[in-house]
């Protein structure tokens, strides 16, 4: 496995989402080294995509989505579950990917079919928030051999709050993955 550098973030957000999908997401913690298959994506592309955190502007809880490529954005949501994304672009773009979905590949136990369930089973809490995903503990590798992949292209889900944005279709998923959240 191969670590991706940094100038794998710094491109096009929708571009590194379709990327990431296929790629190994690794937590070296608590003496155990879990391994998961990036199979389910989606993109938000700055503070003019509505349904981005960054719509709201630089505050303490977005400002790493402000900073560099290549951490992560670790989040909680409704008070106990946490989400995990890649901040993309160059710096003070506020663009990130967020991670839904995962297929087990070692040492993950539990569900990983949507964003709060791959956080659980990867030990992925908000001590992550804007950790260098060029790390030696923390970091998204390339598999061994990639695959071919077919893509498919919908919709984000849980934004239709986004108006526009809400149909626009930034989640990026594997074809007949069974560990997507939803088809």
């Amino acid at each position: 496995m191969s670590k991706l550098p940094r100038s794998f973030y710094d491109r096009d957000t929708i571009l590194v989402a379709r990327e990431l999908l296929g790629k190994y997401l690794v937590h070296r913690s608590r003496g155990a080294e879990r391994i998961g298959r990036i199979v389910e994506v989606e993109a938000y592309l700055g503070p003019h995509d509505l349904a981005a955190h960054s719509s709201r502007g630089l505050t303490e809880r977005t400002k790493v989505m402000f900073g560099p490529p290549g951490h992560a954005y670790v989040y909680l949501i409704y008070g106990m579950h946490c989400c995990m994304n890649v901040v993309t672009e160059r710096e003070g773009h506020a663009s990130a990917v967020l991670l839904r979905a995962i297929e087990p590949v070692k040492n993950v136990v539990g569900r990983t079919c949507g964003p709060g369930l791959l956080c659980q089973a990867m030990h992925i809490d908000r001590r992550l928030n804007a950790h260098d995903l060029v790390s030696d503990t923390f970091y998204i590798a390339a598999p061994p051999q990639a695959k071919p992949l077919v893509i498919v292209k919908r919709p984000r889900i849980g934004v239709d709050y986004a108006r526009q944005w809400a149909k626009k279709p930034l989640r990026f998923y594997i074809k007949d993955s069974p560990f997507i959240s939803r088809p």
